[in-house]
């Protein structure tokens, strides 16, 4: 494995049918790096988001988090492997409406076998430093957009993952609060180490992450994997 190499994605080749979502893609993410995927909808991006998170397996190509084979697991070790490793954020946050906010964020380490209780304690630490002090025993429904975005952010995190994926995490967004939620993102995620995934199709939350590289048709665009 190449020296700080976290997440890595050879060969990706994924069809549905007779369509080629894509079509031989690589692409290497290093330890505390963000990456901004970019595209036109239908490009292949959400796809070879989806093949590194181990949620599809690619139908040709080899996946590896820190040297170790993600696509060729069985799907329990994938589905344990997104809950300890990896931390995900989506454009509509999914949180689950009938728990609190402590509560939906403390899920994935209850899924992991750590006692409620504990589990819960782990998740307020996370409320102070997202601005979310006070807010723990919210519904989702009582939180704003940016403030449901941010107990996303801290779910993703609070099992302290290698890489956090986040698809077009500003998409349901103001551009006022989207400015804040990616200021938050990227920097809870270098505070703790990770690594950051974000699909987008948004040029301005794009100019966050340190590199970008566009899909069209299933391919990177050489030219586009620019460094900021």
């Amino acid at each position: 494995m190449s020296e700080g190499m976290v997440l890595h994605g050879r060969g990706l080749v994924k069809r549905f049918g007779p369509a080629v979502a894509l079509a031989g893609v690589e692409l290497a993410v290093r330890q505390g790096e963000t990456i901004a995927i970019m595209g036109p909808s239908g490009s292949g991006k959400s796809t070879l988001l989806h093949c590194l998170a181990g949620i599809t397996k690619p139908d040709e190509g080899e996946v590896t988090l820190l040297g170790r084979r993600v696509d060729t697991m069985r799907e329990r070790e994938r589905s344990a492997l997104r809950r300890t490793r990896f931390g995900f954020v989506f454009q509509f946050g999914q949180l689950l409406p009938e728990l609190a906010a402590e509560e939906n964020v403390a899920l994935p380490l209850m899924l992991g076998g750590v006692p409620r209780a504990k589990a819960v304690t782990q998740a307020r630490e996370w409320f102070g430093p997202l601005g979310l002090g006070g807010m723990e025993h919210r519904r989702p429904g009582e939180l704003s957009g940016g403030q449901a975005q941010r107990v996303a952010i801290a779910r993703a995190l609070v099992t302290g993952p290698a890489v956090v994926f986040a698809d077009e995490p500003t998409g349901a967004l103001d551009q006022s609060t989207g400015h804040d939620t990616m200021r938050i993102l990227v920097e809870a995620t270098r505070r703790n180490g990770a690594s950051l995934v974000v699909v987008t199709h948004d040029p301005q939350v794009a100019r966050w992450c340190d590199s970008t590289v566009e899909v069209r048709d299933g391919r990177i665009l050489p030219a586009a994997a620019v460094a900021r």
